[in-house]
C-alpha cells in the first residue's frame, strides 16, 4: 500500500484544522459551565451554545476529510480553493455566528451576526459540491 502523500497545501490546512481543536475544547468547557449551573443563560443561548459547539466539531472533522480526497482533483482557481477551503471557512463563519449571535445578558433572540451562520452554510454547500463534481470528473 502506498503511503498518503499530501499538497503542501492540504498538510498546512490540516495542521490549523487540528490545532483549532483547543479552541473546540474550550467551547466544550464553556457548555459544562453552563450545563452545571455556573454560567446562567437563556434557553435560546443554551440551544445557540450546543449548536455552535457540534457545527464547530463536525465541520472541523469534515474539513479535514475534504483535505485528502481535494488533491485528487485537478481543480484550481475559485473552484479549487472552494473544494480544499470551503468546508474549513464554514466551521468558523457558523459556530462564530451561533456564538456572537447569542451573545448577551438575557438575548432571547439572534442579533445580526446571524448572517455569519447563513454566510457559512452558502460556504459549506459549495464546498462540498464542488469537491463532489470535482472528484466525479477527475
Amino acid at each position: 500500500m502506498e503511503p498518503l502523500v499530501l499538497s503542501d497545501a492540504s498538510r498546512t490546512l490540516a495542521g490549523i484544522l487540528l490545532v483549532s481543536f483547543v479552541t473546540i475544547e474550550t467551547g466544550g468547557a464553556y457548555l459544562v459551565k453552563i450545563s452545571t449551573g455556573r454560567k446562567e443563560v437563556t434557553e435560546f443561548q443554551r440551544g445557540f451554545a450546543r449548536a455552535g459547539h457540534a457545527h464547530a466539531g463536525v465541520l472541523v472533522l469534515l474539513a479535514l476529510v475534504c483535505q485528502l480526497y481535494v488533491d485528487g482533483t485537478d481543480q484550481s482557481g475559485l473552484i479549487g480553493w472552494l473544494s480544499r477551503s470551503g468546508v474549513a471557512a464554514a466551521a468558523i463563519l457558523m459556530p462564530a455566528g451561533f456564538f456572537f449571535s447569542s451573545t448577551g445578558k438575557g438575548r432571547s433572540q439572534p442579533n445580526r451576526f446571524i448572517v455569519l451562520v447563513f454566510a457559512g452554510a452558502v460556504l459549506l454547500g459549495a464546498g462540498v459540491l464542488s469537491l463532489g463534481i470535482g472528484l466525479l470528473i477527475s
